[in-house]
């Protein structure tokens, strides 16, 4: 939405609320956040830890990315007092919520943040939002928004990541978050590269600025593939979003320069509004749809600048039909007669814009935070409507010949151990894991250790942490499982890479106990 930005930043800015930055002090309790815990993509889809598809619906939370610009206001948010506005967002049934990031804020460059706060401050003001979203059960993106090179300053989007701070923001933001599995990683915002090259400039970048395949660029470009592989490089798995060119709104030839990705966890990012020129069903059907088949799609903004629903009513049943998710632009209490906002207050009282896209969400019934920390009701243990789980890149999730995807299941005095191949294909397997506690007394924390007979690699696993070294692997509890309870399954699995012998493990070792 960065067409209107610039014009939208001054009227913005005169409306602020100004007011005190200390609002880490919060009363609510958090809830655990297991439900949307463990995302990674397996094809089509979205998963969490369980296994189950997830389909998000939310709200983009701006002001994080121009507040703390020198020209802004002397806090992070434009709300100040930012935790109370999520009972809000709740109530609306979303269960997701965008946050755009400014790269000179984060990494305290160029003279920013404003000089009423640090970097430090910046930062730590950003965990503590995401903490508490997820902690309510809702999934958090993080998006970069505003970039600039050199010594300039991030007060506006650029056309695309910049080579010199965009590696070095997403290090970052990856070592402080890589840890919550409730987090998306949206790497650019809305990348317009120019050209008949801008796709090739889109995956590759440039090293110097007017440099092929980035000709007309004012910097040096740090390509779609260099981010996937700066994030990869800190041991994120986090999923990675990455939005197509003409400020998102392109996603046609988004399959065909598909970065690289260990993980196989990549999801596509379109942005639609009335005034795009792909805002018709015929365009979605041609451009759109056939990403939807292959990867996970997520429409990172929708929206009309008009204070009516009339254009999002029709998007959002396309989007429904399709299995797609969405999140409309934008939180926060601007004119929506200069640009889609939904909310005219902070305690979420919507506008007629914010009415037919708060209607439409409950009507789903895809809401995160229930207030008992029990799973998302939008979350269903069967693919989303409309959409084929293929796996990416043409892989086909075929069972390999004589092979049956049958589960392992082995027990000993107070714990059942089962071990799932849930899909495989030639060079590649998908598997789920199981953990029940049988016993009468709680487990604290868990270590579950086996051996591969054959010669499997784990290339991405959900619900824990893991080593492997050679066939011997061993699983630790994430943070929001290590917990459990009698009578209580915990779920988590992994993909893996296999050449020659995929035979399944037998024997697992369960907190130092054999279990066979």
């Amino acid at each position: 939405m960065q067409r209107m930005q610039r014009y939208l930043v001054s009227i913005l800015l005169a409306i602020l609320l100004i007011g005190s930055v200390g609002f880490f002090s919060t009363t609510r309790q958090a809830r655990a956040a297991e439900s949307v815990g463990g995302l990674h993509v397996l094809g089509n889809q979205l998963l969490n830890s369980s296994g189950q598809a997830i389909r998000l619906v939310g709200v983009d939370r701006s002001s994080a990315e121009y507040s703390c610009n020198s020209g802004g206001t002397t806090n992070v948010f434009d709300d100040p007092n930012n935790l109370s506005d999520i009972p809000a967002m709740l109530s609306w049934g979303i269960n997701v919520v965008r946050i755009p990031l400014n790269e000179d804020c984060w990494l305290g460059i160029n003279g920013e943040p404003a000089a009423a706060y640090t970097a430090t401050y910046y930062q730590q003001t950003i965990e503590a939002y995401v903490n508490q979203l997820t902690a309510d059960n809702v999934i958090v993106i993080l998006d970069l928004h505003w970039n600039n090179s050199g010594s300039n300053q991030a007060n506006s989007q650029e056309p695309m990541p910049d080579l010199d701070h965009a590696p070095t923001f997403w290090t970052s933001v990856a070592n402080t978050f890589k840890s919550n599995s409730s987090v998306i990683f949206d790497l650019y915002n809305e990348p317009y590269p120019s050209g008949s090259t801008a796709w090739e400039c889109w995956l590759n970048g440039a090293s110097a600025a007017n440099t092929a395949p980035c000709i007309g660029s004012p910097f040096a470009i740090a390509g779609m593939q260099d981010l996937v592989n700066t994030v990869r490089a800190t041991g994120a798995t986090n999923p990675l979003m990455l939005g197509g060119i003409a400020y998102s709104n392109d996603v046609s030839q988004w399959l065909q320069y598909e970065p690289t990705d260990p993980l196989q966890s990549l999801i596509a990012s379109v942005h639609i509004y009335n005034f795009n020129t792909c805002n018709t069903t015929a365009c979605w059907n041609t451009t759109i749809a056939p990403v939807a088949a292959k990867v996970p799609v997520i429409a990172g903004e929708i929206g009309e600048n008009d204070c009516a629903d009339t254009f999002i009513n029709p998007l959002m049943s396309w989007f429904d039909q399709q299995g797609i998710s969405y999140l409309a632009w934008s939180w926060n209490p601007y004119n929506c007669a200069s640009g889609p906002s939904l909310i005219t207050d902070f305690n979420g009282d919507p506008t007629a814009f914010g009415a037919g896209f708060k209607t439409h969400l409950l009507s789903l019934g895809l809401g995160g935070g229930s207030g008992s920390g029990t799973p998302t009701p939008g979350v269903t243990p069967t693919p989303t409507p409309g959409v084929t789980p293929t796996p990416t890149s043409g892989i086909t999730p075929t069972p390999t010949s004589g092979v049956t995807p049958t589960p392992t299941s082995t027990s000993s005095p107070g714990v059942n151990v089962s071990y799932q191949l849930s899909s495989q294909w030639p060079g590649g397997l998908s598997v789920n894991l199981s953990i029940t506690n049988a016993g009468s007394s709680a487990v604290n924390s868990w270590t579950l250790q086996f051996t591969f007979p054959g010669d499997q690699k784990i290339t991405q696993l959900w619900g824990g942490s893991y080593t492997q070294s050679g066939e011997q692997v061993t699983i630790t509890n994430a943070s929001y499982n290590g917990t459990i309870a009698p009578g209580q399954t915990v779920t988590l699995g992994f993909n893996g890479t296999w050449t020659s012998n995929d035979t399944s493990p037998t024997i697992f070792i369960f907190n130092g106990v054999t279990v066979s």
